[in-house]
């Protein structure tokens, strides 16, 4: 990937959900990222803004309008711009919807937007447990909303019991087949599910002023989450499941986007590089996949690095045995491989941007329009 590109996560959830929640614990276990919010109220008075206030690197509060209605795609992009800025040393956006929001034409402004410094990092769907039934009988359109999810939070899961619990679960996957869903109370997910640990300061950087982190870490060390001496975090990690997977032989690309096409249900995240071999000698793509977003960058290769596939995966109940069975078979093994000729790129060249169109992207393209438009993993 060429220079640095924030993902832009989108979080989603009609009324009451616990959108605000779940992005107030994001911003308290933040793993050392620098998060920047756009936040976007449906009325006058800006609560929501007000309460992740002095919690964030960076804040645009949109006020008194939906966000898919009172902007458009140069519009965002020029809020993207104040918010990616070198200064700022932001590593994660949120944009916090309104509940009215449409997140459909949100995914899209993103995927139409200009802005060279951002990269989708997907959406967010935040569901009420205990009030599944009743927001789908309000709100229809919570089944389209949900079917394009790239994860699905299923929150207030501790105000139901288990047999309930399990039934809106399975209502839930019926609705977002593959996507996968993750089980919260209070909004309380693992930050990596949708961004990665920040690396070691700078040693400039070591002696600073306290953040907000900091002074809840300590806190939350002293007197535990819910303020009960030696509490913890109910092991956020249990939810998902991270593989790494490294092959010293090229990927076959035909081989490869099979596998990306159908990958398995729950598989959230995948980032790292791909050696192509003969196929591209002189680069080395970077991948990045959320959700049905899938994008590769070539790169040329950097002098003196050893040619190598990386690749990082996460998602919940991915079964990691299997995941590296596909993974292995995709790697090229001698003579029964086809020579290298650009066909075999052809798959993977779908996903490479075009900088003069950017467009939408094949994974949020029309339903009803060409089936070699239909998203990866779809």
């Amino acid at each position: 990937m060429s220079g640095k590109q924030i993902p832009v996560v989108v979080l989603t959830g009609f009324l009451g959900s616990g959108k605000t929640t779940l992005l107030n614990h994001l911003l308290r276990r933040r793993a050392g990222r620098r998060i920047a919010v756009v936040v976007n109220d449906f009325g006058a008075i800006e609560i929501d803004a007000m309460t992740v206030a002095g919690q964030v690197g960076s804040t645009v509060s949109l006020g008194d309008g939906c966000l898919c209605c009172a902007v458009d795609a140069s519009e965002l992009d020029g809020y993207l711009e104040q918010l990616t800025r070198p200064a700022a040393r932001i590593d994660v956006i949120v944009i916090e919807a309104s509940g009215l929001a449409e997140p459909r034409e949100l995914v899209r402004m993103l995927l139409a937007g200009n802005h060279p410094g951002t990269v989708y990092g997907g959406l967010v769907q935040v569901v009420d447990a205990a009030e599944f039934d009743a927001t789908r009988e309000r709100h229809p359109e919570t089944d389209r909303h949900l079917a394009i999810a790239d994860l699905v939070v299923l929150n207030k899961t501790d105000r139901v019991a288990e047999p309930e619990r399990r039934r809106v679960l399975a209502a839930v996957g019926g609705l977002a087949p593959g996507t996968p869903v993750v089980c919260a109370s209070y909004g309380r997910i693992d930050p990596e599910l949708l961004f990665d640990p920040a690396v070691a300061p700078a040693e400039e950087e070591k002696v600073r002023q306290l953040t907000f982190e900091d002074l809840y870490t300590e806190d939350a060390h002293a007197h535990g989450e819910d303020g009960a001496r030696g509490g913890h975090e109910g092991h956020l990690h249990a939810a998902y499941e991270s593989v790494s997977y490294t092959a010293r032989a090229p990927m076959d690309p035909r081989r490869l986007m099979q596998f990306l096409d159908s990958r398995p249900e729950g598989l959230y995240r995948i980032k790292g590089f791909v050696d192509f071999g003969a196929y591209d000698p002189a680069n080395r793509y970077a991948v990045h996949a959320v959700g049905r977003f899938l994008r590769f960058y070539p790169a040329p290769w950097p002098r003196g690095e050893e040619r190598r596939t990386e690749l990082v995966l996460i998602g919940s109940g991915i079964g990691r045995e299997a995941l590296l069975k596909e993974l292995e078979a995709c790697e090229e093994t001698g003579p029964r491989d086809a020579p290298a000729d650009e066909r075999g790129m052809w798959g993977v060249l779908r996903y490479v941007p075009d900088p003069a169109d950017p467009g939408p992207g094949p994974e949020y393209a029309d339903p009803d329009s060409d089936p070699d438009s239909a998203p990866a993993g779809a």
